[in-house]
C-alpha cells in the first residue's frame, strides 16, 4: 500500500495501519487498470471506448476503484535532478528493538524528512529502506547524521547510492 505525501509526486509506503482488504476485480476493472497503469491521462471516452462500456459507467468505475483505495492516485513523476537534486540514494533503516513499539509513527516521521521521496517498510534485517533525493554528497551526509544516526530508535543504517533508476515500459512502477 502506497500514501502520496504532499511532496511533489512522492509516496510512501504504507505502514500496517493503512492495509486495506483485497477489493473484488472484474475483467473490466483490470482493463481499467491495465490501460491507466500505461498511460493515466488516458481520456475518458479512450478509455471507455478500450473497455467496452459508456463513458459515464467508466467515471463511475474509476472513481470507485480510487474510493475503494485500487488506484492510489494520479501525480507527476518528477526527475529530482531537475530539481537539483543530482544525488538519490537508498537507506536501509534498522530500528532499536525498544522502537519496533512505534512502526507506525516512525514510518509516517520518515516520510515528513525533506530529501525523502519514499519510505517503504520492508521485511529482514533492516526496519525501513528510505529513498532520498540530495543535492550532493554533503547534503546526503548530513541527512543521515542529522536525521537518523541521531535518531534514538534508530540502531543502524546503511547507504546505497542510486546510479540510475529505469522505469519498466508502460507503467508507473
Amino acid at each position: 500500500m502506497v500514501r502520496e505525501s504532499s511532496k511533489i509526486g512522492i509516496q510512501t509506503a504504507a505502514s500496517p495501519k493503512h492495509v486495506r482488504a483485497a477489493v473484488k476485480l472484474d475483467e473490466v476493472d483490470r482493463v481499467l487498470l491495465e490501460e491507466l497503469a500505461k498511460d493515466a491521462r488516458i481520456p475518458n471516452n479512450a478509455l471507455a471506448a478500450i473497455a467496452g462500456i459508456a463513458p459515464s459507467t467508466c467515471l463511475g468505475r474509476v472513481r470507485a476503484l480510487v474510493d475503494n483505495g485500487v488506484i492510489r492516485g494520479f501525480h507527476a513523476d518528477i526527475d529530482p535532478a531537475a530539481l537539483g537534486m543530482d544525488l538519490q540514494a537508498m537507506i536501509a533503516v534498522r530500528l532499536q528493538a525498544n522502537a519496533r513499539s512505534h512502526l507506525n509513527r516512525l514510518g509516517d516521521d520518515f516520510a515528513k524528512l525533506d530529501s525523502v521521496l519514499n519510505v517503504y517498510f520492508v521485511a529482514g534485517v533492516d526496519d525501513y529502506m528510505l529513498h532520498v533525493a540530495t543535492t550532493d554528497s554533503a547534503q546526503l551526509r548530513d541527512f543521515v547524521v542529522n536525521n537518523l544516526s541521531a535518531h534514538p530508535a534508530v540502531a543502524a543504517t546503511e547507504t546505497i547510492l542510486i546510479f540510475e533508476h529505469v522505469r519498466p515500459r508502460g507503467g508507473t512502477a
